[in-house]
């Protein structure tokens, strides 16, 4: 038991370093020794614990989104109504300047290659299968309270709110600014009002 649990944290502790080290210095930079240098190991104890470098990149990508969606599920289930819902799951997508910068810099490298690489585009699937999971909760409470509009479809409504969720970060990511994170949550938040609205 003590021996699986600190295999465990040694993979978690490659994982965090890959994580940053992609953040750092991009996709096509990584490799084994930076991924090692970063968690302060040996070349050989990541290869121990993964094959190759796509190995280490696809646990990170399914660890990341997984990690995102339970944290997003998490402070939507502590709400009660559909407003305060969509607020925690807005406020849950903009925990702060550093860690959506990190977070969107190593999503985008990953999404720029989930069109030729199936596994990346399996795992981003079951990332926007849960969002959309979160969105048709919000989407059809708000409706049963009478504040979201009832013609609007979960199917078709909710891949629009976490749209506009990632568009707004994105926006955000390329204006380099963390001064406007704030403002940006908050033209998030007025966006997808605007889609639920009766």
């Amino acid at each position: 038991m003590v021996r699986y649990k600190k295999s465990e944290e040694k993979r978690k502790q490659i994982l965090y370093a890959a994580f940053q080290a992609l953040s750092e210095l991009g996709y096509d930079s990584v490799t084994l020794q930076t991924i090692a240098d970063h968690a302060e190991v040996s070349k050989g104890v990541v290869h121990y614990y993964f094959d190759n470098k796509e190995a280490v990149l696809v646990e990170l990508l399914e660890w990341l989104t997984a990690k995102i969606s339970a944290k997003e599920q998490a402070a939507v289930q502590e709400q009660q109504t559909a407003a305060g819902k969509l607020k925690a799951y807005i406020d849950s997508a903009f925990p702060g300047p550093a860690k959506n910068r990190s977070f969107y810099r190593v999503y985008l490298d990953f999404l720029a290659r989930a069109s030729r690489i199936p596994v990346y585009r399996e795992i981003n699937q079951r990332f926007y299968d849960n969002c959309a999971r979160i969105s048709t909760e919000v989407l059809t409470l708000g409706q049963k309270e009478g504040v979201f509009a009832t013609e609007l479809a979960p199917d078709t409504t909710a891949p629009v709110i976490r749209a506009i969720i990632d568009g707004c970060l994105i926006q955000w990511l390329m204006k380099d600014d963390d001064e406007l994170h704030a403002a940006y949550k908050e033209m998030c938040y007025e966006a997808v009002m605007k889609v639920l609205r009766v």
